[in-house]
């Protein structure tokens, strides 16, 4: 992602504690974001920057937060709850690695950081507030939590970023995100940083209302991110799906691979048809327990998890670095939400794979999501070398109540709840490679 003539940071005249952490993380040029952002966030002025996961932009909102902090005291009347930045992401899993980076590249500070956020450790967090802290990483619902209990206050906070704002709007946040800050010093008393992946009218109606005229950087626009991964399209028939996952995953040695699907219960099934036939594979649905999930992303960030399954509303706003292969098992029924999930490879300049399906039931996504690229996607024939044969069903999913909320649904059609693969039978077997599935019609009225 760096370029040529990019700055490098030795040149940005960071306080020295900063610098220091900026070696150790590893970081010499800069990326466009940081290259563009850092000089007005260093001089002290605020900004609204558009980038996606994976560009950079949580270094440079924390290089800019501690430039700050060390430059300017800490206001006069501070007490120990008192906070001096707010850092607000948009899911545990993002906060959690903000927490990280901000470990590292806050190291030689001398600033004490915490990172709140639900599911897990209550008491912990709170007594850790309590002691006082100058950096809060959280998520929207424990900060006020928090707040309202009075563990901590933001009268004397000197820095907010707000990072991934356009999934706090998607995740229903917005109300929680207003209540923050209009509990945080007026704007012109404060740096204030906020970044998304697009900067939409909502977004950018949020930052003139709460920032200090905040001057806008735009970093790559959300199509572009799909140029330096190379992606495949197959259509397989409903039955083909499974074997011709499977098929490729061997194929690929996958390693660190993430599969999206439309429903947890694809999710669910695909985790158990993986693991029966020698994966070491894990759904990511919104019911894990909290411990659970960050022990399935360590162990993937690791290399310890091969396989990563997940739906589009579960992997919101997680922060995965060397994914080397995306599989679209089932195409999304949003354009965008394609960019968002091949983006998961290919990232800080790197290569990636993407390979999508375009089975019978979600090729109807396909024309909006070339439209919404700006190309054909390239296509593949399936060659019986392609499809593992002999595959063993694995465990049927424990039934459970069909959730309220979770990622798009459309109604199962008789014969269709077999639809992952891996077994033909029913009207499946006499499709074959038609691509065109048979809708029973409409029972007549009464």
């Amino acid at each position: 992602m760096t370029e040529p003539h990019s700055p490098t940071f030795d040149s940005l005249g960071l306080a020295p504690p900063v610098l220091q952490g900026v070696r150790d993380a590893g970081f010499a040029h800069c990326t466009p974001i940081q290259a563009q952002t850092l000089p007005i966030a260093l001089s002290g002025r605020d900004v609204a920057g558009q980038a996606q996961t994976g560009t950079g932009k949580t270094a440079a909102f924390l290089v800019a937060l501690y430039h700050t902090l060390l430059t300017h005291p800490a206001p006069a009347g501070r007490n120990r709850t008192s906070i001096r930045a707010l850092i607000v992401a948009p899911t545990r899993e993002l906060a959690v690695q903000i927490h990280h980076d901000a470990e590292t590249l806050g190291r030689h500070t001398g600033l004490v950081h915490a990172v709140v956020y639900g599911g897990i450790d209550y008491e912990k967090q709170r007594r850790q507030l309590s002691e006082g802290i100058d950096v809060l990483i959280g998520t929207p619902g424990r900060l006020i939590d928090y707040y309202k209990q009075h563990v901590f206050d933001m009268k004397h906070a000197q820095v907010l970023v707000l990072d991934e704002a356009d999934r706090m709007f998607d995740l229903g946040f917005i109300a929680d995100i207003r209540y923050i800050l209009r509990r945080l010093p007026p704007p012109e008393r404060r740096q204030s940083m906020l970044f998304s992946a697009t900067l939409s009218y909502r977004v950018l109606e949020l930052a003139y209302e709460h920032m200090n005229n905040p001057e806008l950087v735009r970093i790559e626009p959300d199509k572009m991110t799909v140029d330096r991964v190379r992606q495949i399209m197959y259509y397989p028939a409903m039955e083909e799906k499974v074997p011709l996952l499977v098929g490729l995953l061997r194929q690929s040695e996958a390693r660190r691979t993430m599969i999206f699907v439309n429903t947890k219960r694809m999710a669910e099934r695909l985790e158990s048809v993986l693991k029966a036939n020698g994966f070491h594979a894990q759904a990511l649905s919104g019911d894990v327990p909290q411990a659970k999930r960050l022990r399935f992303l360590r162990d993937f960030h690791n290399g310890d998890l091969a396989v990563l399954i997940a739906t589009d509303v579960a992997s919101r706003g997680l922060h995965i670095p060397d994914v080397s292969h995306v599989f679209n098992f089932d195409l999304p029924q949003d354009a965008a939400d394609y960019v968002h999930r091949i983006g998961r490879t290919a990232r800080a300049g790197a290569e990636g794979d993407a390979i999508s399906f375009a089975c019978e039931e979600f090729a109807v996504s396909l024309p909006d999501i070339e439209g919404y690229i700006g190309h054909k996607i390239p296509s593949a024939p399936i060659g019986p070398d392609l499809l593992a044969a002999g595959l063993a069903e694995g465990e049927p999913a424990p039934h459970r109540r069909r959730p309220t909320r979770g990622g798009p649904r459309r109604p199962h059609h008789s014969g269709h709840s077999g639809h992952s693969g891996g077994h033909s039978g029913g009207h499946a077997a006499g499709h074959g490679g038609s691509g065109h599935s048979r809708r029973r019609k409409p029972r007549a009225k009464p």
